[in-house]
């Protein structure tokens, strides 16, 4: 978990095994059923309760909330190489003590991955732009 957070260029990830989908949900659903497949029931359980709460608060923050996480998901899942970095740095998260030095290695390896992923989401050029 020392290497850094996500290389520059697109040899360091490997090719994106599908293309970033659009963001609403039909497509990310697609997406996803094609890049993590057994997270669709959590997507669309959690579906259902985000559009309980933007109609309760009268605002598309939740809906626009639950958008950009899910194609987070879904950019990481993209790069199967990134995917299972991620998968590394959570089990380790989990299985290591809090005091342990590798620990923060760890989570500090989940944020970078996510925080890049969520930028790439946001931004036209990617991941490997």
């Amino acid at each position: 978990m020392t290497t850094p957070p996500l290389p520059p260029g697109e040899g360091a990830l490997g090719e994106a095994v599908i293309p970033r989908p659009d963001n609403n949900f039909p497509a990310l659903r697609a997406a996803l059923a094609r890049v993590a497949p057994t997270r669709l029931p959590e997507l669309i359980a959690e579906r259902a309760t985000v559009f309980t709460m933007a109609t309760r608060s009268s605002s598309y923050q939740p809906i626009a909330l639950y958008q950009l996480k899910w194609a987070t998901v879904i950019e990481i899942e993209r790069f199967p190489a990134l995917a299972r970095r991620l998968r590394a740095a959570e089990h380790a998260a989990r299985s290591l003590d809090r005091d342990d030095a590798a620990w923060r290695t760890a989570m500090d390896e989940i944020r970078a991955i996510t925080d890049a992923a969520r930028r790439a989401v946001l931004s036209p050029s990617g991941l490997c732009g």
